[in-house]
């Protein structure tokens, strides 16, 4: 079976979503959001240029998303790449993987406490990027200093990742992942009042949120330690169109 199935992008496109609602994440998005358009939080409110802030915001928001997807993606091309390399050890790495995953998946429920997993090393705001270049490279900064933390819902995926057929359905996986997290912040950053609303009224959510994910990647990895994950895949390919699979 070629491509990766809908039900791997999904959950890949969920987990990426999730990443974005993490505690360490969420939070500081209106600080990255300043940072990389020098602009303060304040103007990006109420701005009294509206045309300049919008292209500021529309611009280094992309260069952003683009150097945190850069990452990841790569991230997912030497998982995959190390999954087909190590082919004769797959039953291995499938349930190897599964456990691992049913372990993140426990600890984002709360239910365990893993202090190395809650870690990050956050960029200074002071230090300004400089251009769309600059906010690049901020995004993949920002890929690398907050892996630690969205590592559990990350290394899920990129275990994913590891177990498909070919390299090119694990980078779509990542792919996947990296839209999961783009789209929320793009459209945070597109409409930051409504996004100070929305997170207001999260707060009071987020744990059972997270907890709904967890048991999400209990199942998953349940599935792959028995090799059902494989069955449920060729099921979903039944109702897919030919020609998305040909993409994939």
């Amino acid at each position: 079976m070629e491509g990766v199935a809908n039900v791997s992008i999904l959950i890949a496109l969920g987990a990426g979503l999730v990443s974005f609602l993490s505690p360490c994440v969420l939070p500081l998005f209106p600080s990255y959001l300043s940072l990389i358009t020098g602009t303060s939080l304040t103007e990006l409110e109420a701005p009294q240029d509206k045309q300049r802030v919008r292209r500021a915001v529309v611009g280094n928001s992309l260069a952003f998303i683009a150097g945190f997807s850069a990452i990841f993606i790569s991230l997912g091309a030497s998982f995959s790449l190390a999954g087909r390399l190590l082919l004769t050890y797959q039953d291995i790495i499938r349930v190897g993987g599964g456990i691992l995953i049913i372990v993140f998946g426990i600890y984002i429920t709360g239910l365990v406490k893993i202090s190395a997993l809650a870690r990050y090393y956050q960029l200074s705001p002071a230090e300004r990027p400089a251009g769309f270049i600059g906010s690049g490279i901020v995004g993949a900064t920002f890929a690398i200093g907050w892996t630690p933390c969205v590592g559990p819902i990350l290394g899920a995926i990129l275990l994913l990742a590891s177990t498909q057929e070919t390299v090119r359905a694990g980078v779509v996986m990542l792919v996947a992942y990296s839209a999961g997290l783009a789209i929320p912040f793009f459209l945070g950053a597109l409409a930051i009042n409504a996004f100070f609303t929305f997170s207001r009224a999260f707060r009071r959510y987020i744990q059972a949120f997270h907890v709904g994910a967890g048991v999400i990647l209990i199942a998953v990895g349940f599935l792959l330690v028995t090799d059902y994950f494989a069955i449920l895949n060729a099921y979903a390919l039944r109702f897919t169109p030919e020609w998305l699979i040909q993409y994939l």
